[in-house]
């Protein structure tokens, strides 16, 4: 199977997938994203929680330039409706400015489906999408708001993958770049660009190509009849051999039960290689 930046960039380099005039906007608003986590992976493993005020860029720049990705989009992109209350706390959590647009995100909208809900963008909630970004990475990632993660949990998919910022939990020569837990072999793969890329790509990519062979025939209905907190869960399960992905049986579960399986699964081989 082809490897998964492959996968994502068609061959060419993940700095090629993004025109030159996006990504000097880009790297002035990622800046902030890194800065933060090498005060938090760095510095300290506490994260000195800022104000509310502190946070919102009355600009609102950070979403000005997701709004400019959206006109470029080539995927189909719901924006869910937010709730004032709860971004006013999600983006609290989260402690990024506004003026990125990871704190954009959280602040401005519920989350976002893209590709007809097949991968989930957290935002602060919705009745679509229940989850937010901090409470979702609270519990399996840090016990506290404020402490500092190995990585953060920003995305996931309709098979159970997982997209997330390495905060220094995958090494610490890329952080702040994005890497993918692969339903496929239970691995976490570096994919070579960081969050505004990410969200360019997901906007603009070829998703297709990077989920080949990954979709069945009755996939958009389904995954829109089943959710955005949801995951169908393929048995015998991806990560085992099979021949037809159309004649595995499959199940939409909670997207916490998929992510919870998996882990318990992946720390059972790592455990098993090591005797």
């Amino acid at each position: 199977m082809c490897c998964w930046p492959c996968r994502l960039n068609g061959g060419t380099s993940a700095a090629q997938t993004v025109p030159a005039n996006q990504k000097k906007k880009k790297m002035k608003y990622f800046a902030l994203i890194i800065f933060l986590i090498q005060i938090q992976t760095g510095y300290s493993q506490e994260l000195k929680m800022r104000s509310l005020e502190e946070l919102i860029n009355k600009e609102g720049l950070g979403f000005k330039l997701v709004e400019d990705w959206m006109k470029e989009a080539k995927n189909e992109i719901e924006i869910l409706e937010k709730d004032s209350t709860k971004a006013d706390t999600a983006l609290y959590r989260t402690q990024v400015t506004t003026r990125s647009p990871m704190g954009a995100i959280v602040y401005e909208t519920g989350g976002i489906l893209v590709d007809n809900g097949w991968i989930r963008i957290l935002g602060s909630g919705s009745d679509k999408m229940k989850r937010n970004l901090p409470e979702w990475n609270k519990g399996k990632l840090f016990e506290e708001y404020g402490q500092a993660p190995p990585f953060l949990l920003i995305s996931d998919d309709a098979i159970g993958g997982f997209f997330a910022l390495n905060g220094g939990g995958f090494g610490n020569n890329d952080l702040g770049k994005v890497y993918y837990f692969s339903p496929v072999n239970l691995e976490w793969e570096p994919l070579e660009i960081g969050y505004s890329d990410f969200i360019y790509w997901t906007f603009t990519g070829d998703i297709k190509q990077f989920y080949e062979g990954l979709r069945w025939k009755k996939w958009k209905k389904e995954v829109k009849e089943m959710g955005a907190d949801r995951a169908m869960n393929f048995y015998p399960f991806l990560f085992t051999k099979y021949d037809d992905l159309e004649k595995l049986s499959r199940k939409d579960v909670p997207i916490e039960e998929m992510w919870t399986m998996q882990m318990d699964v992946r720390n059972q081989l790592m455990n098993k290689d090591k005797e």
